[in-house]
């Protein structure tokens, strides 16, 4: 378990890298959406806005799959670093 203890730095590196991946896409997201309406009730003379807002839809469509792939990447590296350090605690222990 030594030799596993001794990667933990990188493996917090990694962590750290992916959690900044994650909140930037939060943050590029939260932008994105930040003008979007809910609901929109619009004449022909408002056809701009609606082209706008599907614009932005798009958007937040393309870079959502990779908020998941980057949220799960976040969860199991999490687990995984907490289930060493228990793993090690209870070796110590005993």
């Amino acid at each position: 378990m030594s030799s596993l203890m001794s990667y933990m730095p990188v493996v917090w590196v990694v962590w750290a890298g992916v959690i900044t991946l994650l909140l930037i896409l939060l943050v590029y997201r939260s932008n994105l959406t930040r003008y979007e309406e809910d609901q929109i009730f619009l004449d022909d003379a408002g056809n701009h806005l609606k082209k706008e807002q599907d614009e932005i839809l798009v958007k937040v469509r393309k870079i959502q799959p990779y908020i998941y792939w980057v949220t799960g990447a976040t969860c199991v590296l999490t687990v995984g670093i907490l289930g060493v350090y228990v793993w090690d605690a209870l070796e110590h222990l005993m």
